[in-house]
């Protein structure tokens, strides 16, 4: 089965009746056309890093501070500013959970789980908000119990750099029964109904029993978790799928057999309102479309917390370089060399954007003018990751995981 822009022929009647019977016959007749188009292109800047878009004519995304939309597709991967951290890749509508979950932003010292964390779009919208709302003083921890996953999750997480986010790669039976978390999002594996304009597969796998299958294991994961979230803690349930099943009837479900009182969402249009939570559909909003609900546990919230998550699992976790530069870590871009140390805070040496692009890429650089020694390859300011400067040869530290492939 092929998906060709612009024919909706692909979409089965048993997908077309779900659809319709969880949002509506005509909204769902919009979203199958508009899922037959061509996906949108976002960013979401890093603002501890950036404060302005550096792609010209971008829109903003009207539910995220730091999100914008491109007029059209860059290679990314030629973009130094990229390979920074200071912006990520993420659809419009992925930005929409880190939205609601900033409504209940509301104290210092949080203490937050990203549950199902890979690829990192949410891990780092998170981890943006709760720096520019209380400084150093929360915690994040990221999650991703597939191993493949966990690897991309952590790399975009060094990249991002912020020094009070923790990456774990834990079942959700694994992280025991103390109360941990004052807030818990759950971004949970489903159906992938959101994911037809981009991936053929989605397509192809899905099917009812599919939907049933991705429903109850939903379940699963937040029966497994639920002890770890604080009395009074607050449940950001979100997909990327639009079938009443894995969103409304799972939340209802939380609800009644876990033991919370599901919080009437807010009125943002273009999202919709469902019985539980909202939906940003295809043709009313120009990313792929995502499910967002919460919930607040049953008890009252009285400090009981049982320590700092990033402590409690400190053996599992790669350490950071801090937003700022200044905290070292074995980190991918932390380097041993011999006796020596590298950390960001070796000399800064500010690069063009082609000697950028030759550092990324693994290149051999000479940089004559730099300090001998260990130095940080910087661009625009910048710091892209360490180099060794011989004087008449400057040697390329970056990790070779990470290094440009393509032609640059």
């Amino acid at each position: 089965m092929t998906m060709t822009v612009g024919n909706d022929d692909y979409m089965t009647e048993e997908f077309r009746k779900l659809l319709a019977d969880s949002v509506g016959r005509d909204k769902a007749e919009i979203a199958i056309k508009a899922l037959s188009g061509e996906p949108s292109v976002s960013i979401r800047l890093n603002p501890a890093k950036l404060t302005e878009c550096p792609f010209p004519d971008a829109e903003n995304v009207p539910w995220s501070p730091y999100g914008y939309i491109l007029k059209e597709r860059p290679s990314f991967t030629l973009d130094p500013l990229f390979h920074a951290g200071c912006y990520y890749v993420q659809d419009t509508s992925a930005m929409f959970p880190g939205h609601v979950a900033r409504r209940f932003m509301d104290r210092p010292g949080m203490s937050v789980l990203d549950l199902c964390a890979a690829p990192g779009g949410k891990s780092t919208d998170l981890a943006a908000s709760l720096r520019e709302r209380f400084g150093d003083n929360f915690t994040l921890l990221a999650n991703e119990v597939v191993r493949a996953r966990y690897n991309i999750l952590r790399s975009n997480l060094e990249t991002w750099g912020d020094n009070r986010t923790g990456v774990v790669s834990r079942d959700p039976s694994a992280f025991g029964n103390a109360p941990l978390f004052d807030m818990i999002v759950a971004d949970v594996p489903c159906s992938g109904e959101g994911m037809f304009r981009k991936d053929q597969k989605a397509i192809e796998d899905w099917s009812l029993e599919t939907v049933e299958f991705c429903a109850a294991r939903s379940r699963r994961i937040l029966s497994d978790i639920w002890p770890t979230l604080v009395p009074g803690g607050i449940l950001i349930y979100s997909t990327c799928t639009f079938n009443h099943f894995e969103n409304d009837d799972t939340v209802e479900w939380i609800a009644s057999e876990l033991g919370a009182d599901i919080i009437p969402p807010e009125d943002f249009p273009p999202a919709i309102l469902t019985r539980c939570g909202q939906v940003l559909l295809p043709g009313f909003v120009p990313g792929e479309g995502q499910y967002v609900a919460a919930l607040k546990k049953h008890g009252e919230a009285d400090g009981i917390r049982r320590g700092d998550p990033l402590k409690i699992f400190r053996a599992e976790m790669p350490d950071h370089v801090g937003h700022d530069g200044k905290t070292v870590g074995q980190d991918g871009r932390a380097v041993t060399t011999g006796t020596d140390r590298w950390s960001p805070e070796a000399p800064h040496v500010n690069v063009d954007r082609r000697t950028a692009l030759q550092y990324l890429h693994g290149d051999a650089l000479k940089l004559p003018d730099a300090p001998i020694g260990l130095i940080t390859i910087c661009y625009e300011g910048h710091p892209l990751g360490a180099a060794k400067n011989l004087g008449t040869r400057c040697n390329n530290l970056y990790p070779k995981a990470k290094r440009i492939r393509m032609d640059v």
